[in-house]
């Protein structure tokens, strides 16, 4: 059983393929032990925030529900010591690369972009096939719950089938049968012919990406038969994940935002969409194979100063030297955090969000979010 940070390049790793021994997941490990339902949750971004989403929703409609996978306690732990009827589980690339025959019953792939290309021989498409290892064990009684608007989910359909039933979310297309789709200012799920109205301004999380991540837990719930009023309840009092433009402080008029998961150029891409004030772009680490160019829209849009924040910035500086004001280079976050502020005015944002690991200066990105919030804290 390995854990999922170990690549299948390590020396000891490669002896045992050879050898044909197994090498699994601790999901595949623990997955016989129980009879539990699990619901399955994967993508590049927004895993962790509909992980939870959908603990959630189950917990407050009276479910006996545990959260486990790449977030908490181990699922093995918890099959382990307790007995829970239905597990959440966050499932990174790393474990699903690592299954054989584990089968959620409903399965999430939540969105695609490329992401730890490092460990996929820099090929999307492994990265890509990866994912969707989590439905290949699923039959025809289990469920898919998928992105409607995702470019690469669409063309892996086009090339690709599963057993499962599939349930698409989606902002772009106007109505889906059997699918959530937004009309003016509420969302609509027809799963199940159950129809469910929930308005947009209600719900706790803000942004797209988070409108996205509420469809999809829906789902689930509405799957799970949860009810309406429970759901819509449970989806305006969720506190957000730490780490995921988590509002941190207001000093001066100035907003701090604590974005340290968005570890992808995806992830910040959502995060530069979501701000609407002048802001202070905090970013840098260890660079996964970023294209920093899907960003230069929103850049000169929405940044009026750029601090980089890790061992290497030179395609940093590469990219947008030119196209903000000012570029700083730091090498810690108390720094980085007392420059934002001598450049941030009232009424701006100073956002932390780096689109890289955090391995250079930091132990995770948890280390890297809590030094900043600290830093703020002490401004």
């Amino acid at each position: 059983m390995k854990s999922p940070g170990i690549p299948e390049k390590t020396p000891i790793v490669k002896k045992l393929l050879e050898l044909n021994i197994p090498v699994i997941s601790e999901i595949e490990f623990a997955f016989p032990f129980t009879n539990a339902k699990t619901i399955g949750i994967t993508g590049s971004n927004g895993k962790t925030t509909t992980t939870l989403l959908t603990y959630h929703l189950l917990k407050q409609g009276g479910l006996n529900v545990g959260l486990a996978g790449n977030i908490g306690k181990s699922f093995a732990w918890q099959v382990a010591e307790n007995k829970f009827d239905i597990y959440v589980l966050e499932l990174s690339s790393f474990q699903l690369d690592g299954i054989v025959n584990y089968r959620p019953d409903i399965a999430i792939i939540t969105n695609l972009s490329p992401d730890h290309l490092d460990r996929y021989n820099y090929d999307y498409n492994l990265y890509i096939a990866s994912k969707f290892r989590i439905t290949k064990n699923q039959t025809e009684t289990d469920t898919l719950i998928v992105d409607g608007d995702d470019v690469e989910i669409k063309k892996w359909f086009q090339n690709n089938k599963t057993k499962a039933t599939t349930i698409p979310f989606s902002l772009q297309n106007e109505i889906i049968e059997g699918g959530i789709y937004t009309e003016e200012k509420n969302f609509i799920s027809t799963i199940n012919n159950d129809l469910f109205t929930m308005p947009i301004n209600e719900l706790a999380l803000e942004g797209k990406h988070n409108l996205k991540n509420a469809m999809a837990a829906t789902a689930v719930a509405q799957l799970m038969k949860i009810r309406k009023q429970t759901i819509r309840e449970s989806l305006s009092n969720f506190q957000g994940a730490e780490h995921r433009l988590e509002k941190v402080l207001k000093i001066q008029n100035v907003q701090y935002i604590n974005d340290s998961k968005a570890t992808n150029v995806n992830a910040t891409f959502f995060a530069l969409d979501s701000m609407t004030t002048p802001t202070v772009w905090i970013v840098g680490g260890v660079d996964k194979g970023n294209d920093y160019d899907e960003l230069m829209s929103l850049v000169r849009e929405k940044v009026k100063g750029i601090i980089c924040l890790g061992v290497d910035n030179e395609k940093l500086f590469n990219t947008f030297n030119g196209v903000v004001d000012v570029m700083i280079e730091t090498t810690s976050m108390v720094e980085a955090v007392k420059i934002a502020q001598k450049m941030a005015e009232k009424g701006d944002t100073v956002l932390l969000s780096p689109c890289c690991a955090s391995f250079d200066l930091f132990e995770n990105y948890e280390d890297r979010g809590r030094q900043f919030k600290n830093a703020v804290h002490n401004l």
